[in-house]
């Protein structure tokens, strides 16, 4: 009888500790994915973007297979047919991904208290830090990994629909593999997205994410024209343009050594980890963003529906 009920207390307290340590991530998690739940254009909109740029892909494997009759993997076939339209497809969506980013992070706490739903979160057990920072983690995380497993998937359908293009022209398929640059770009392209996406422009959604906790009305005019009317009054008045160069750089990225020629895949290779580590404007702008998000967190504590 004692072993019984010394080891009952046991057990409950084996049952206590397991949901303890879950309900410290289980908010987070639910947040994100009603974030999904509720933005469906995050996956939709640079869906729609592959598929057009596949469409456009496949007419002109076809129009380049009826002017040619036969194709050839010389130099300049290779940067027409390879090189450039794996570049394009890449840089299309991902530049989808990063409108949708944007448009998203200013409409992320603003419409919340527009349409009066802030008055249901705000009184569930979910504080504002957590609920702030699964909106952020959308741009900085999920939009550019769905970007990248999309790019990849889209890159593999030109491949096989570049394959058949060259069926019955003499041409070898495996030819054309060994001459794509599917392989060397995936990889550049996850650098790319890890550094710049989701490093590199944190700043800018720190500040949309602000922009739109505090914005009485209107937050793409509140978030984009200040701006604007820095860089007019530093022009006017000074006759300078500090601030203007300050937001090509963050939005441009790290300055790279591009030269003539180059392609999208050199000037992402240029931009080594060591190189990208230690350029002050990365940690700058990562303690910008931290200072960004942290007033979006207290804006929404404070402030109620619109």
């Amino acid at each position: 009888m004692n072993t019984e009920s010394n080891a009952m207390p046991e057990a409950v307290d084996l049952q206590t500790v397991a949901p303890a340590a879950m309900t410290r991530t289980r908010p987070f998690y639910w947040c994100l994915r009603r974030e999904l739940w509720e933005n469906r254009s995050i996956y939709i909109a640079p869906l729609a973007a592959a598929a057009l740029f596949l469409f456009g892909y496949l007419i002109s494997v076809m129009v380049l297979r009826h002017m040619h009759g036969t194709w050839s993997l010389n130099p300049k076939h290779h940067r027409d047919l390879l090189t450039i339209p794996y570049e394009l497809a890449g840089a299309m969506i991902m530049g989808t991904a990063f409108i949708v980013g944007v448009i998203y992070s200013l409409d992320a706490l603003y419409g919340e208290r527009r349409d009066r739903s802030i008055l249901f979160w705000k009184s569930l057990p979910v504080s504002d830090l957590t609920t702030v920072l699964s909106k952020v983690v959308v741009p900085l995380l999920i939009l550019p990994l769905f970007s990248f497993v999309l790019t990849i998937a889209t890159q593999v359908i030109m491949l096989l629909l570049s394959s058949a293009g060259v069926l019955g022209t003499g041409l070898s398929v495996a030819a054309l593999w060994k001459a794509s640059p599917f392989f060397h770009f995936s990889s550049m392209l996850f650098y790319h997205i890890v550094t710049v996406h989701g490093l590199w422009y944190a700043p800018l959604y720190g500040w949309l994410l602000l922009v739109s906790a505090w914005a009485p009305r209107a937050p793409f005019i509140w978030a984009f024209l200040p701006p604007f009317v820095i860089v007019g009054v530093e022009k006017i008045a000074f006759n300078t343009s500090y601030f203007r160069n300050l937001l090509m750089y963050r939005l441009t990225g790290p300055e790279v050594n591009a030269v003539d020629g180059s392609t999208i895949m050199d000037v992402m290779a240029s931009l080594t980890p060591l190189r990208f580590l230690s350029t002050p404007g990365l940690w700058t702008g990562l303690a910008l963003a931290a200072v960004f998000l942290a007033a979006a967190v207290r804006l929404r504590r404070y402030r109620g529906p619109i």
